[in-house]
């Protein structure tokens, strides 16, 4: 808790227990061509992807900021052309339900603080995209679902793959399974960091390490391959550098049981470069290689055919997709209990490496 504390007053995010106000008020004008969206912390997945990539929108604009660093926003206003009356901090984001140049608050802070600004966010009135991984614990996660429903508002997990063309072929193949039935899944995500960065991800309350940043996409990813969801999870963690992870784990190896004998394996780590889907089945099998990057991602089949449907900005079709959700009132590709599912499975991760035994889930 002291370190959270610290981490906020850095940022400018502690509140001093000042609360947000209920505002039921926001309703969508039904002859609105394009979103008004505010993001929420301006740090480097804001800056250098978020913000470019809702230049190349067609169903958004950029329309608001909130931050805690003051010297920020003469930066942004200039490059993004935000007016005075769009700028906010964290102590009175809460007046966001008063300015209809905003639709949509997107949440990009450390996944320790996505529960309680996703839910302020939700008490605006105004609809809530969350980065992944969708909070710390399945509880948090259940709190912001529960929040945006008693508000009436939409709620999507910005899991960018599942936008992504190739991977929604991968997904169709759950479905229509032309290989035959699936057997072995594997995912892995995995970076030779040689020289660890001292960021929020390697604070265990702030971050929880690479099981949450991307081992969810490795969970989400063995989920929608399959189309069904894990009966069982065994996982043990591994750290070759205990003097540089000193809080989370450098690797997590994990293993989930799916109903009709599936089994899939992942792994997340820090000490090699793996980027990989697979699906083995009956009468062949496929793969993504990458199946987890900005850019590039492509695949093959055992049948010859490729996946390499290229699209330039993966954020800019994600946010793009939701907007239309929002606009045509239809449902979100990735709601929240989607992110909820594999918050669920992580927590059921770090359980086993705890306890050594395999954990079921209901």
């Amino acid at each position: 808790m002291q370190k959270r504390r610290e981490f906020l007053k850095k940022s400018g995010l502690f509140l001093g227990g000042l609360g947000i106000v209920t505002h039921y008020a926001f309703t969508l004008h039904s002859k609105k061509k394009k979103l008004g969206v505010c993001l929420v912390g301006l740090g480097n997945y804001s800056s250098t992807i978020l913000a470019p990539a809702l230049q190349r929108t067609e169903h958004c604009l950029l329309t608001g900021i909130v931050t805690g660093s003051p010297e920020k926003i003469p930066v942004w206003q200039e490059r993004y052309d935000i007016p005075d009356k769009n700028v906010y901090n964290y102590q009175n984001m809460d007046s966001i339900a008063d300015n209809p140049d905003i639709d949509v608050i997107y949440i990009v802070l450390p996944t320790g603080l996505h529960a309680e600004y996703a839910i302020k966010a939700a008490n605006t009135g105004k609809h809530v995209w969350c980065e992944k991984p969708m909070a710390k614990t399945a509880k948090e996660c259940l709190a912001i679902i529960e929040a945006c429903t008693k508000n009436k508002v939409k709620l999507s997990i910005g899991y960018r793959m599942q936008h992504e063309p190739n991977t929604q072929q991968v997904i169709q193949w759950a479905r229509t399974k032309p290989f035959g039935d699936i057997k072995k899944v594997k995912a892995e995500v995995g970076f030779n960091i040689v020289n660890p960065p001292n960021n929020w991800r390697m604070d265990a309350e702030l971050g929880g390490g690479l099981l949450y940043d991307v081992g969810v996409y490795a969970i989400n990813a063995m989920r929608y391959t399959t189309g069904m969801e894990p009966i069982s999870v065994k996982g043990h963690h591994e750290n070759s550098r205990p003097e540089v992870y000193k809080e989370v784990p450098e690797t997590s190896i994990f293993e989930i049981d799916f109903s009709n004998g599936i089994k899939a394996n992942g792994q997340t780590t820090a000490s090699r470069s793996i980027n990989i889907l697979q699906a083995d089945c009956e009468k062949g099998w496929y793969r993504l290689q990458p199946f987890q990057s900005y850019r590039g991602v492509k695949g093959e089949a055992s049948d010859g055919m490729l996946l390499d449907t290229y699209i330039e900005n993966q954020q800019a079709r994600q946010m793009d997709d939701d907007a239309l959700a929002i606009l045509k009132d239809t449902p979100v590709l990735v709601p929240g209990e989607d992110g909820m599912k594999d918050i669920v499975v992580v927590e059921a991760i770090n359980e086993s490496a705890r306890t050594g035994k395999p954990v079921r889930l209901s």
